[in-house]
């Protein structure tokens, strides 16, 4: 079945806390969130945010991203990226980000699209890239554990 997207509802947002299954997943999608993700870390967090959107198979939600940087003309930011553990490694990021660059383009008129990795994130350093996404800054961060991690912050720029 085809994926589809659409912006997120009230109802959605129990089966996106369910996404990440540990609290490094959750810091990967949310930094400032506190693991086990609940409805109101997350909402007030889509409060704040423009076009959270969620991507849906078979009726199911498998994935959630929005963007927490929108400059007309200028820059998007692209946060909260997560997809559903049972979706995982079938093509639903690429969908996702995919969606989020036309989102950026033709809602913001965004001449560049961002998103942040941290360095122990290795499916999405490996993905970004592959979508054209490059590299242009890293930022020391401390993880929940207080151990040291590199926050690497990657671009795609049209025109």
């Amino acid at each position: 079945m085809p994926l589809t997207y659409r912006p997120v509802s009230a109802e959605d947002v129990l089966t996106i806390c369910e996404f990440p299954q540990d609290p490094q997943e959750l810091f990967f999608m949310f930094p400032a969130g506190q693991y086990p993700l609940t409805e109101a870390q997350l909402s007030a967090s889509i409060a704040k945010r423009s076009d959270s959107t969620v991507i849906e198979q078979d009726g199911a939600i498998v994935g959630f991203a929005n963007f927490y940087k929108f400059e007309r003309d200028g820059i998007c930011a692209i946060g909260n990226l997560i997809v559903s553990p049972e979706a995982r490694g079938q093509g639903v990021a690429t969908f996702l980000l995919k969606t989020m660059e036309q989102l950026a383009l033709e809602r913001h008129g965004a001449k560049e699209v961002q998103l942040s990795c941290f360095n122990e994130n290795t499916a999405g350093l490996i993905l970004y890239p592959r979508l054209g996404f490059v590299p242009f800054d890293i930022e020391e961060r401390a993880a929940p554990d207080g151990r040291r991690m590199a926050l690497i912050h990657l671009r795609k720029v049209w025109g």
